[in-house]
């Protein structure tokens, strides 16, 4: 139940003293909470977001992605997740547990090596989002502040990762950065290796006094994330066109694009490379260390081990992803591209895994193979399955 408040003469003013002091209390129980940024955001509609979703939606540019593209006029007004909402409370917390150029780093730990042709196991890149269950801890560190509002007699919702809002357009509007050329939100000195979210709240608080910056702002002449880009993806400044962008096509259901394929590389799910090359993350990388700093571990996966594993193992290694449909084949199907841009052909163990996707009774699969094995100079392994 939303407490009711006394609008008589001569309490305003202690009112606004009151939800002054009850705004900094829930940034400073933010901030101890590990969030790197907290901001306060006015509740009404974004109606220059819902624009820009349906605009872009209409060009195509969304491709089949969901998300916040679902129900744009739901996911841009903040009163449907909470009757009477009068304000959000936005956080930030890092992801960004390595430096730079980590993920192109060699692993500290040697692949496996097949028996008798001492050929390391090819390794398929996680980009750093998809490392961990940064989502998890961001819920965690909203939490309290959800807790304390609603100790208070307040309604409060914690909401990240989610189609109901559009997450980059509260922070924004909260003061907490901008919008960088690639399209990512960036943090004020910090770069833009965060996840946000929000408290959605009834409680009247005090917006963030930071007024929002425009796009771009904080890249000026620098365009290096467009040309990184391996697709063409960044089609222009602030735009993304999710039909060439690796981050969506690793996730989107169907068979891989055959003319992204290539540009795939090794990237086994997600794609960090506009972030990886803009000066702002090189700078904030050496200046910043995340205040929880995790361990490395899930940044390369084993290949041959991914193709040779159950669907059950593959969803308990990997089910926090977005994973279309929730069907393990397109885990599969990504590893069969990297497989035919990173593996050796003439290795047995990478042989073997060829012939027995070329076999299966899986049309998708099966021509993901036959890629694969053409790429790697072994159109013979394709005839003797045939």
């Amino acid at each position: 139940m939303s407490r009711s408040r006394s609008t008589t003469p001569g309490t305003v003013r202690s009112e606004a003293e009151s939800d002054a002091a009850l705004t900094g209390d829930l940034v400073d129980l933010g901030r101890r909470s590990g969030l790197a940024a907290v901001g306060v955001a006015a509740v009404e509609v974004f109606t220059d977001t819902r624009r820009v979703l349906v605009e872009r939606r209409a060009r195509g540019l969304a491709a089949g992605m969901q998300f916040t593209y679902r129900n744009p006029e739901r996911s841009t007004d903040p009163a449907r997740i909470v009757p009477g909402a009068r304000a959000l409370v936005v956080g930030a917390l890092s992801y960004g547990d390595g430096g730079p150029d980590s993920v192109h780093a060699p692993s500290t730990r040697r692949p496996p090596a097949s028996p008798g042709s001492g050929v390391p196991h090819p390794q398929g890149r996680v980009a750093r989002y998809a490392r961990h269950d940064h989502y998890a801890r961001l819920r965690d560190a909203l939490a309290p502040m959800a807790l304390h509002l609603e100790s208070l007699g307040w309604r409060a919702a914690v909401v990240c990762d989610d189609n109901a809002l559009v997450d980059r357009a509260a922070a924004h509007r909260a003061g907490l950065g901008w919008y960088g050329k690639n399209t990512l939100f960036f943090l004020d000195g910090l770069g833009s290796w965060f996840v946000l979210g929000s408290v959605v709240t009834d409680a009247p608080l005090r917006p963030s006094s930071a007024e929002p910056q425009p796009h771009g702002s904080g890249c000026g002449t620098c365009a290096r994330c467009r040309a990184a880009c391996p697709t063409g993806a960044l089609s222009e400044p602030g735009v993304v066109d999710a039909r060439r962008c690796l981050a969506w096509l690793v996730q989107a259901p169907g068979s891989f694009p055959e003319e992204f394929r290539s540009a795939l590389g090794d990237r086994l799910y997600g794609c960090d490379e506009c972030q990886q090359v803009c000066p702002v993350n090189r700078l904030a990388d050496r200046g910043h260390q995340p205040e929880r700093p995790e361990p490395d571990g899930t940044a390369h996966v084993d290949v041959l081990t991914l193709l040779a594993s159950s669907d059950d193992d593959l969803m308990a290694a990997h089910g926090r992803w977005y994973i279309a449909h929730r069907d393990p084949r397109y885990l599969r199907r990504n590893a069969l591209v990297v497989l035919g841009n990173t593996g050796d052909g003439r290795d047995p163990s990478t042989e073997a895994t060829l012939l027995h996707w070329l076999g299966v009774d899986d049309p998708m699969l099966a021509e993901h193979a036959r890629w694969a094995a053409r790429a790697l100079g072994r159109a013979d392994l394709v005839d003797r399955a045939s």
